[in-house]
């Protein structure tokens, strides 16, 4: 039965496709600012491999310029996802914008990096906490 199945599977190889919405969170882009034969179809592996080996003009000019989605524009500005939320900033900013966001470097944002950069060392204390347990453990 395994055989039969193992064989099938690999007479079967199918293509894999995602969707946009999927494609675009992979490579980094604001979905609504696509275009649309690349919003309205699916994305084959092959194809997102090739977009990010070779970046189509379109590609390369929304990652300099953007619209850039939520995830992109929180780490531009050394913050997370929750402190744009709590900024109120839930849409796509520009390149633009993010840069005149740090230009003016709001009391926001000055709170949120600071927070972001707490979050960090106690994640890096934590990583060597357990980094010495294990040494210890190790020993024992």
């Amino acid at each position: 039965m395994l055989d039969t199945l193992v064989t099938m599977t690999s007479h079967h190889q199918s293509t894999q496709t995602m969707k946009p919405a999927t494609a675009a969170k992979k490579l980094g882009v604001y979905l609504e600012a696509t275009p649309a034969d690349f919003r309205e179809g699916v994305v084959s592996r092959t194809e997102l491999n090739a977009l990010q080996a070779d970046p189509p003009e379109w590609l390369r000019d929304l990652r300099r310029n953007g619209p850039h989605p939520r995830p992109v524009v929180a780490s531009k500005l050394g913050v997370s996802i929750s402190g744009l939320a709590r900024a109120g900033i839930t849409e796509a900013l520009t390149t633009e914008q993010i840069d005149a966001l740090k230009a003016e470097n709001p009391e926001w944002l000055q709170k949120e990096r600071a927070t972001q950069a707490e979050v960090r060392k106690e994640a890096v204390r934590l990583k060597e906490k357990k980094a010495q347990q294990a040494q210890k453990d190790a020993q024992d």
